[in-house]
């Protein structure tokens, strides 16, 4: 067994109107929300696949498959505390997590602590070893127009 392995995930969801805009678990007011099959936490599902792929286990498609209706409008937190049972199976757990989101609108400043704490609790770790930031593309590309939100993480895990 490797004891200590590095992840990484991408994950990108298109603005509409009509939905929540869900980030980090957290419901952030804004007039349009991130479309998906699930509530399309674009957040939480590129930490999903950072942690799937640090152990090898393909990424949030192959687990949570947009064609099944039992992850239809899902709540992503409870597929990150899935995906890090999952971990957990495979005999690791998290080292640490560092995320970034990208977009335009709406600013998400004041709710990365929030983000983090969520974050935490789910991966049964400490505050201090998750982090979430927010930028922009300076309004270019899709995401600078506020056509869609992208998130990048990185993890590190270890064996138990």
């Amino acid at each position: 067994m490797i004891p200590v392995r590095i992840g990484h995930g991408f994950d990108v969801h298109a603005l509409v109107t009509g939905r929540d805009c869900i980030i980090g678990g957290v419901n952030i007011p804004h007039s349009h929300g991130l479309d998906g099959h699930s509530d399309a936490d674009v957040l939480l599902h590129a930490i999903c696949d950072a942690l799937l792929g640090a152990v090898a286990l393909g990424d949030i498609g192959k687990h949570f498959p947009p064609t099944d209706m039992r992850f239809k409008g899902i709540d992503s937190r409870e597929l990150l505390r899935h995906v890090v049972r999952l971990l957990h199976d495979k005999g690791y757990l998290v080292g640490n997590i560092d995320a970034t989101v990208i977009c335009e609108a709406p600013r998400l400043g004041k709710h990365t602590s929030q983000m983090c704490m969520n974050i935490a609790s789910d991966c049964d770790v400490a505050i201090e070893q998750v982090n979430v930031k927010a930028t922009t593309t300076e309004k270019l590309g899709f995401t600078g127009r506020s056509e869609g939100i992208a998130a990048e993480a990185v993890c590190t895990v270890y064996s138990k």
